[in-house]
């Protein structure tokens, strides 16, 4: 099934060139019924067949996308729209950035695929190190599992300098001991959002990321 047309991208293309609000209100229309309404679609049907297999996955499309419309309080750059649609499909939706389920970003550059702990407190990092330390032989194998490796490569993040002196002889072996952040992502060619194996590609991604993702869940949120 094919859920976007092209005119999804070049939206986001014109917008590019027309970021402001006199142009986005002008097309509020078109970017409702070829951008919202379908990603609105796709992401319902796409939480609804991974809950199939998650029974904590209990929410629904409005949960889990986020506002077209940027933050700017804090930006330099005060270009009202994002780029792209994104969401984050997890127990919590969009509302717990570290609940560890898949992010998701449509956009005419890439389809950006992303799983893990991105910003993390220093209360949870510290969690995080201690049940890798408690639990080593299993993130490891969670990390060796070959599909895995295929589809996103090694485990990413901003890493400190120095961590708690319990942690450091295990880190001689184990490096991620010592990241902050630990995120993983797949980048695919934006026309696979207009492909009719859009949605078997995402489900099989999500299946792919499961050991590590459900590590990282247990050492998070237990």
């Amino acid at each position: 099934m094919t859920y976007f047309s092209t005119d999804y991208l070049e939206f986001f293309k014109e917008l590019a060139a027309n970021n402001n609000k006199e142009w986005f209100d002008q097309n509020r229309k078109r970017y409702e019924s070829v951008v919202r309404d379908p990603f609105k679609i796709f992401i319902g049907q796409l939480i609804s067949k991974m809950a199939k297999s998650d029974p904590e996955l209990d929410i629904e499309a409005k949960d889990a996308i986020f506002r077209i419309n940027r933050d700017i309080r804090f930006s330099k750059d005060k270009t009202p729209y994002k780029l792209n649609n994104s969401a984050l499909i997890s127990p919590a939706g969009r509302r717990d950035k570290n609940n560890p389920g898949i992010y998701l970003e449509f956009g005419p550059e890439k389809l950006g695929v992303y799983g893990g702990i991105y910003m993390p407190s220093p209360a949870q990092v510290q969690k995080v190190r201690s049940y890798m330390l408690e639990n080593l032989e299993e993130w490891e194998k969670a990390l060796r599992t070959e599909s895995f490796k295929k589809a996103y490569g090694e485990i990413q993040g901003e890493k400190s300098k120095r961590i708690p002196k319990e942690f450091r002889e295990a880190a001689e072996k184990h490096s991620l001991l010592y990241n902050k952040q630990w995120y993983y992502h797949a980048d695919l060619p934006p026309k696979v959002i207009l492909s009719d194996s859009l949605m078997d590609t995402i489900l099989d991604l999500w299946k792919k990321a499961q050991p590590v993702k459900n590590f990282l869940t247990h050492a998070i949120l237990n």
